[in-house]
């Protein structure tokens, strides 16, 4: 059986009640906080920064998946340990030297992902895939919340999948964007192990009852 991540976007989140929703993933069958930090260069949109992260931090019982969609991430790499980050992804299409940036995420004792834009092809991963944790597949445009899924995410998965298959990678695939319980099971036949919902649950009026819904769908 295949026990699939549910990772619940806190950018989707009640900011006024972030305490209330924190707990209510902890309280959830969701395995993950998947929190977007955003710095509106490398991506048009601005999100909470280190403040926010660490209150949650301070609340949160599960997993802390950093998504940092910011330029130059070196040099806040320890900062996010320091803030309680157990997962830290960057872009690949913010890193110069993505090779030094994993080593540097990893030698902080954090497991390492690679986000990947939609139009970004997944073989630009094939030289580093091995020292990866995590690929972040976005199948949305990265920098705002609720929008429609793109299509050509599922052959991508696939492809990323036989690439990881081939080379005896440990790294799982995420996918960000647009995740709803109509696309879950399709995603994890494709080859996801980790799938990132905003909207779709915090939208929801039983956002515990969307999060177990998720899981049960998801795991093969």
């Amino acid at each position: 059986m295949k026990n699939t991540m549910i990772a619940p976007s806190v950018l989707a989140a009640d900011f006024g009640n972030l305490q209330r929703d924190v707990e209510m993933i902890n309280a959830s069958q969701a395995d993950w906080f998947h929190i977007d930090i955003m710095d509106g260069v490398f991506v048009p949109n601005i999100s909470f920064g280190m403040p926010v992260l660490e209150a949650i931090g301070k609340h949160a019982k599960k997993t802390l998946d950093v998504h940092l969609m910011i330029v130059d991430p070196d040099r806040y790499i320890k900062t996010f340990k320091d803030l309680g980050a157990d997962i830290l992804t960057v872009h690949y299409e913010a890193c110069n030297h993505l090779h030094r940036t994993i080593q540097a995420i990893k030698a902080e004792g954090m497991k390492a992902g690679v986000a990947l834009n939609p139009h970004t092809n997944v073989n630009v991963l094939e030289d580093v895939i091995k020292d990866l944790d995590l690929v972040l597949i976005m199948s949305v445009n990265p920098g705002f919340g609720g929008q429609s899924f793109i299509e050509n995410t599922y052959n991508k998965v696939k492809k990323l999948k036989a690439m990881i298959d081939a080379t005896g990678s440990s790294a799982i695939i995420e996918i960000d964007g647009g995740v709803t319980s109509k696309n879950a099971k399709a995603l994890v036949e494709a080859g996801a192990s980790a799938l990132v919902a905003g909207s779709f649950v915090f939208k929801s009026e039983t956002p515990i009852e969307t999060i177990a819904e998720l899981k049960e769908i998801s795991t093969l």
